[in-house]
């Protein structure tokens, strides 16, 4: 009969509620406690220490504000100054590659010019030089036609130096004009004629003409008037 008892039947459903935790009571107070904390407002302690972290961001906020701006200053700056260095750069190698361009011709010209001008300077001081040595004071009757037509072949050929000088170099003219430039200053024979002619009267270019043939005539007659001479002589 012993193994047939359950121990059930032993148990007393009163005393059951006195066997709950001892720490249940402590428990549902802090759970009340914590839900009445999350339910109320605010203090005035957390507000203020809210509007300081506030404000403390604020600050913080506005000084990367006024970094971010300053590096954006300094790197428009460095855009600024990088752009000009590049356009300047290339506006002065255009400058200076076009100025030593005009320059190395110009200086070529003047070269040239300078060559061509000693060198008609030398020709007109050679025929300054043998009209200076004409003295006719040692012509004698004997020589006077051969002296005469040395000295009148010399005045033309100085005649003919002085209007080729005055082509080529409009400054003995009195042109007011700069010098020609360098391309013209050695024209040809028909470009030549055509400038010492250009301008001229009929009359003008009728003297030329005889000053240019004469000479070639006056040196066949005095040929003849050797020849002449020394026939008779004989």
């Amino acid at each position: 009969m012993g193994g047939d008892l359950d121990h059930s039947d032993f148990v007393d459903p009163d005393y059951q509620p006195s066997r709950r935790p001892a720490n249940a009571p402590m428990v549902a107070a802090i759970g009340q406690s914590t839900a009445t904390a999350a339910a109320r407002p605010p203090s005035r302690e957390e507000i203020n220490e809210q509007v300081t972290s506030a404000q403390k961001a604020l600050v913080e906020l506005k000084r990367r504000q006024e970094e971010l701006e300053r590096e954006r200053s300094q790197l428009e700056e460095a855009r600024r100054r990088r752009l000009e260095f590049d356009q300047g750069r290339t506006e002065m190698q255009e400058h200076l590659n076009r100025g030593i361009g005009l320059l190395t011709e110009t200086e070529q010209t003047a070269r040239r010019d300078a060559e061509q001008m000693a060198r008609t300077l030398a020709d007109l001081q050679a025929a300054l030089s043998k009209v200076n040595a004409l003295d006719e004071q040692s012509w004698t009757a004997e020589n006077y036609a051969v002296e005469l037509t040395r000295a009148l072949t010399t005045l033309e050929n100085a005649r003919m130096e002085w209007n080729s000088a005055q082509v080529k170099w409009p400054v003995l003219s009195g042109t007011p004009t700069g010098p020609v430039p360098a391309g013209s200053r050695n024209p040809g024979p028909f470009e030549a004629g055509a400038r010492l002619v250009e301008g001229r009267t009929p009359a003008e270019m009728a003297r030329l003409g005889l000053a240019l043939t004469w000479p070639v005539a006056l040196a066949v007659l005095a040929v003849g008037v050797i020849l002449a001479a020394v026939l008779a002589r004989r």
